[in-house]
């Protein structure tokens, strides 16, 4: 007999709720209950028998899956929700008409390409560490870059005693005072090209994030969204490695 259970914050996830690491928090705050019982991080559930309730709210499995593109303004932190009031990149999708959260992170300080979804899925496949989804930055650095200091963003540099993956990276303008780069990482690291820079005395001034694999932030406004088209989405999955399912 087919085992039809998954576990709880997979089908969370699933359901455009949160990511499942957010979605084991709201699990492990006692936020989640099955069948009127409180869940705990290991449940299981069968999604087709099951009553799945978030803060008194029953889930529904949605169908309608959305893949969104922001371009992320300075100053805003990737969260749907803050207790210290900052202002968060919920307040630029508000107008989405469903649920989505972003994939990944942009810190506070960075723009660039932030993608939305409620697709869990694609969401774990693209931030897998595994998959390698190659990730385009334009950064601005301050006061010059040496030749050395330009084949140890290439090589990798030790951070936290874990040595970076082999990047990509091009001078794209060199001015006195102040040289633009293009880097291409392909991992996922937290702050990862601030703390690289600051490991060899390069000071970011600036950092934009332009594209996930060959997706291209392209001329969008700051602060303004739009879906992905079809080809855009297909392109992505086969960058993680999803099998694209046909219509």
């Amino acid at each position: 007999m087919a085992d039809n259970k998954i576990r709880l914050q997979k089908f969370l996830s699933e359901s455009g709720i949160a990511s499942r690491r957010k979605s084991e928090e709201l699990i492990l705050a006692g936020k989640v209950k099955v069948n009127g019982v409180v869940a705990s991080i290991g449940d299981k559930i069968n999604p087709k028998k099951d009553s799945v309730t978030v803060s008194g709210k029953k889930v529904i499995k949605n169908d309608n899956l959305k893949y969104i593109m922001l371009h992320k303004p300075r100053g805003f932190i990737t969260t749907m929700s803050d207790e210290m009031n900052r202002k968060c990149v919920a307040e630029l999708i508000k107008d989405v008409p469903v649920r989505v959260y972003p994939i990944g992170r942009l810190d506070r300080d960075s723009e660039g390409m932030l993608l939305f979804t409620n697709d869990g899925e694609f969401a774990n496949a693209l931030t897998h560490p595994s998959k390698h989804v190659a990730k385009t930055y334009r950064v601005t650095v301050r006061p010059g870059i040496t030749e050395e200091q330009l084949t140890a963003i290439t090589q990798g540099i030790i951070i936290e005693d874990v040595k970076t993956a082999p990047a990509e990276v091009r001078v794209v303008t060199k001015e006195e005072n102040r040289v633009v780069l293009e880097i291409i990482l392909y991992e996922g690291r937290n702050r990862q090209i601030r703390k690289m820079c600051e490991a060899i005395g390069l000071e970011v001034a600036r950092l934009k994030r332009t594209a996930v694999g060959s997706v291209k932030l392209g001329m969008l406004k700051q602060g303004a969204w739009r879906e992905l088209n079809e080809d855009e989405v297909r392109k992505l999955m086969l960058a993680a490695g999803m099998k694209i399912k046909k219509k």
